[in-house]
């Protein structure tokens, strides 16, 4: 399978790579837009599976996706059968301390990348021999009905936003033999969980999760179209 893995620099995007990395059927682009973390993530995916993973170094809130990234992605992949979009920013501020540079980077990074992504690498994605699956991973805080916390009135609603963005292309794309479910995640030991809630301890690894992650995106598509699903132990 051919798979692009966004946010890849840290935390489950980064270990969802070394699990794909370990399958023999896998190849992997590993998406970030930290340069040093993913030559220390293509080091230590060689000692798992030579040759299983290609790194590219982008900033998804500002690359041109069309005129940079598909031409990128054509040098190593013909087609894609998966994407797993890991991706995403937080900040944690009151709403009144909240920058509008602030509001546009977060939706920039958590929204808007995976709707240009998507759109840009369509046909790709329509080249897939068996269908293909994009995975969004969302947040418990971007669920209606679920707990919000202060501080995070911005990340949570671009998470819901994903959300229904998933389930919006899912519609869209159905017809290409294409699927898209989010996972909406709660408590994992992230560094972007210590960003929002320092200190806390949370049930779940990255390695854990990542686990799941890899599992569902080679596996669910035949099961799942335009679910947001909740996949929490615990969500502080």
């Amino acid at each position: 399978m051919n798979i692009i893995v966004t946010g890849a620099s840290r935390g489950i995007g980064y270990e969802t790579v070394k699990v794909l990395a370990a399958n023999p059927g896998c190849r992997i682009i590993a998406l970030s837009r930290n340069d040093r973390a993913l030559k220390q993530l293509k080091q230590e995916c060689e000692k798992i599976n030579p040759d299983s993973v290609h790194i590219l170094a982008a900033d998804l809130s500002t690359v041109d996706t069309k005129g940079y990234l598909l031409p990128q992605i054509q040098k190593q992949f013909s087609s894609i059968d998966v994407i797993i979009h890991a991706a995403g920013t937080l900040v944690n501020k009151p709403v009144q301390q909240i920058t509008d540079t602030d509001l546009e980077y977060i939706y920039k990074v958590n929204v808007f990348s995976l709707f240009k992504l998507v759109r840009d690498l369509v046909p790709l994605l329509t080249k897939a021999t068996s269908g293909a699956h994009v995975v969004t991973i969302g947040s418990m805080g971007g669920v209606g009905g679920t707990i919000k916390f202060s501080g995070l009135s911005a990340y949570s609603s671009s998470k819901g936003a994903l959300g229904i963005l998933t389930e919006c292309l899912a519609e869209e794309l159905k017809e290409f033999n294409i699927s898209v479910n989010c996972l909406a995640l709660g408590a994992v030991q992230t560094e972007m969980l210590q960003e929002a809630f320092p200190g806390f301890q949370a049930p779940v690894s990255a390695a854990q999760m990542a686990l799941y992650v890899a599992e569902f995106a080679l596996t669910a598509r035949s099961f799942f179209n335009g679910r947001i699903i909740p996949v929490s132990a615990g969500n502080p």
